[in-house]
């Protein structure tokens, strides 16, 4: 089928290149997908988007007007996507269900000993000549309580490499995971684990429900000097309200690997420009924030699976063939519905 690969970059390139064997017709730009670039999709049954993308009703009526009848998404989240508005159009939707919960698991673990430890400053100082430790003073993991918010496949790996460091895990979902109560991780409501964690680190998926789930309220919550991970989604996090814990000195330090505005951001060299979002500048001038650019997903083997699995839906579409990664509105409302049971 002839493939037209939004918001690719060279390793996109590379890996999807390498698992599509000449299946395909794989086409690839640079640009990403929003309301000035859904022409070039015309005549393309397929396009191949990713998580920055924009999928809205005008889009899609747009990609349908000129062709399209499927939208491959190289990632797991899907909150980009009308999918109400691609059913109605005809054009069916298929994700990345599952890569390597492991990248993202481990990622969450590293930024927290980064900013546990200081080494992000500590690297920038010895740089510089400056082999003070003043400033650097951290605390060790071991015995610390570490509140995990969604127990999923990423959460309960979390949750395993954390009682290796010998921290107290509490965690909040929906329904139990089964690997996690065997572990020992103890399922608290959302308020007592962020009364009694000294790092909360998030795993959720957007959706309506977990929507600025971290507010002022529940940022008030939290014990003084806590730490933050997220490296879900972005919108998880009402950011103004976290600049507004940061400045009264609220939290201890906070680990963005997301953030709720980064489509015009993340995915770019802006090294000679200004920053045209107040708001994430104003996060950068924090010594105890670090910002990353969405980059948790990002070990070879998870893009190996991601390039895998894109192309073996798209396969499985020219074939006719559905499979468990195919999304509709009905089966999200299901899975969603299963949740809150």
């Amino acid at each position: 089928m002839k493939v037209l690969v939004y918001s690719s970059r060279d390793y996109d390139r590379t890996f999807l290149k390498t698992a599509n064997h000449g299946k395909h017709d794989l086409h690839f730009i640079g640009t990403r997908l929003e309301e000035g670039t859904a022409a070039l999709a015309r005549q393309y049954p397929v396009v191949c988007c990713f998580v920055d993308d924009i999928l809205n009703k005008d889009i899609i009526k747009q990609l349908s007007d000129g062709g399209t009848k499927l939208i491959a998404l190289r990632a797991t989240g899907f909150n980009n996507v009308d999918l109400k508005a691609a059913k109605e159009a005809g054009i069916t939707v298929m994700r990345v269900a599952t890569y390597s919960p492991y990248a993202v698991a481990e990622f969450a673990a590293g930024m927290m000993l980064d900013l546990d430890r200081k080494i992000h400053r500590a690297y920038t100082r010895v740089r510089e000549g400056n082999f003070l430790l003043h400033g650097l003073m951290g605390f060790e993991l071991h015995s610390k309580t570490v509140g995990v918010v969604g127990t999923g496949k990423i959460g309960s790996i979390l949750a395993g490499i954390l009682k290796g460091f010998g921290c107290t895990v509490l965690a909040f979902d929906m329904t139990k995971n089964p690997e996690c109560v065997k572990m020992g991780v103890r399922y608290v409501t959302l308020k007592e684990l962020l009364t009694k964690s000294d790092i909360v680190s998030l795993h959720l998926p957007l959706t309506p429900e977990t929507h600025h789930l971290i507010n002022d309220e529940s940022l008030a919550h939290m014990k003084k000097d806590a730490m933050l991970i997220n490296t879900s989604r972005g919108a998880l996090v009402d950011t103004h309200a976290l600049l507004r814990a940061l400045k009264k000195g609220h939290l201890g330090s906070v680990g963005l690997d997301v953030y709720e505005e980064e489509a015009q951001i993340f995915y770019q060299d802006l090294s000679d420009e200004i920053i045209p979002d107040a708001v994430i500048t104003q996060l950068l001038t924090f010594p105890n924030v670090l910002v990353t650019g969405h980059q948790a997903f990002f070990t070879e083997e998870a893009m190996t699976i991601i390039a895998n699995t894109t192309i073996q839906n798209i396969t499985d579409f020219a074939a006719g063939r559905k499979n468990e990664n195919t999304l509709s509105p009905e089966k999200v409302i299901k899975e969603s519905s299963k949740g809150k049971k």
